[in-house]
């Protein structure tokens, strides 16, 4: 898309027209055949007087715009600002040159001055309105560009900043539980846990990170899980080379991965194995997480729950796009697919 024109470019623009309407009115009274002398005065002053009340108006309409239906505000505007024109033109004109033909010549083209500086000065005006008009929809756009940005931001830091407490809540739930009756395995959760905030808090302002960042993360976070459920939880990470150089938001799998424990080991008391496979293709990035689930304990309800919400309203804000986030149930296994496209703006 083409540049818009500045003000500075524009003013030079109308100084441009100036001059070239100028040599022309110069030359079209010297070839009726007044002297140079009297034609470049007629010119001057015609013409200097006019571009003043074309820079008065252009003023006027920066600063103050009639509105839609009112537009023949303008019109009277220019009708009376080109009379008022003749009539100085007429009385500078007069005062400067003294020749009888002149004066006579000057009379009889009044008239024609008349009309010439209605158009001249409706035409400015016209161009003027549509570019101060354009400056101002240019501007709002950006004021609505910017507030739309911060608010986006600010959800997203917002979501970010929920996501640790409510990881936290539930970590510390499991502590609480295990230091009665296990109480080295609850000190090693509380390492575990201290590094997995710890690395998570260093790297707050990633907006993307690698899929091999995110996977060592998810581990730490799986770390503290086993330590809750010990040999009832399995993990299995399938990840082709290319995928794990993709780029995903941070901290987007943990809560995935944390709804497949809590479908697959909340209502059982077997050992489960939670599946993660990543594919790159055509510049997208799938992620399927898998876990099984007992039908009849268990609810497995598509785009429900706070992990689910949060993932899904994430990838909105950062692509734009409803369709990233999936579920299905199908027998016994819950499948999640989140696809992260790679040429993000």
């Amino acid at each position: 898309m083409a540049a818009p024109v500045s003000d500075k470019r524009m003013f030079l623009f109308i100084i441009l027209l100036w001059i070239i309407w100028t040599a022309l009115q110069v030359w079209a009274i010297a070839w009726i055949g007044f002297s140079l002398q009297i034609a470049v005065i007629d010119s001057l002053v015609s013409n200097v007087l006019l571009m003043g009340i074309g820079m008065a108006v252009r003023n006027i309409l920066k600063y103050y715009r009639p509105g839609r239906g009112r537009f023949f505000y303008i019109f009277i505007w220019n009708f009376c600002i080109a009379i008022l024109w003749v009539f100085v033109v007429k009385w500078c004109l007069s005062k400067l040159i003294t020749d009888a033909a002149y004066i006579d010549f000057l009379d009889k083209s009044l008239p024609v001055r008349f009309f010439v500086a209605f158009l001249i000065t409706g035409w400015m005006a016209l161009i003027n309105w549509l570019f101060f008009t354009f400056k101002e929809n240019r501007e709002s756009e950006k004021r609505k560009t910017a507030a739309d940005k911060l608010a986006k931001d600010a959800e997203l830091f917002k979501l970010r900043q929920q996501l640790h407490p409510h990881f936290l809540f539930n970590s510390l739930n499991s502590i609480s539980s295990l230091t009665g009756s296990r109480p080295e395995e609850a000190r090693k959760m509380i390492e575990q846990l201290a590094d997995f905030l710890r690395g998570t808090l260093k790297n707050d302002e990633k907006a993307l990170v690698s899929l091999d960042e995110e996977l060592h993360y998810l581990q730490l976070y799986l770390d503290i899980e086993k330590v809750r459920f010990g040999h009832r939880l399995n993990t299995e990470v399938i990840a082709d080379e290319a995928s794990r150089k993709g780029r995903l938001p941070q901290m987007l799998l943990q809560p995935l991965v944390e709804n497949a424990i809590k479908f697959g080991l909340y209502d059982t008391t077997g050992q489960v194995t939670i599946t993660l496979n990543s594919k790159l293709e055509n510049g997208l990035m799938a992620i399927k997480i898998k876990n099984p689930f007992d039908p009849q304990t268990s609810t497995a309800r598509s785009g429900t729950g706070f992990g689910l919400n949060s993932v899904q309203r994430r990838l909105y804000l950062l692509y734009a796009r409803k369709d990233l986030l999936t579920t299905k149930a199908e027998g016994n296994i819950f499948e999640t697919t989140v696809i992260i496209p790679q040429q993000h703006d």
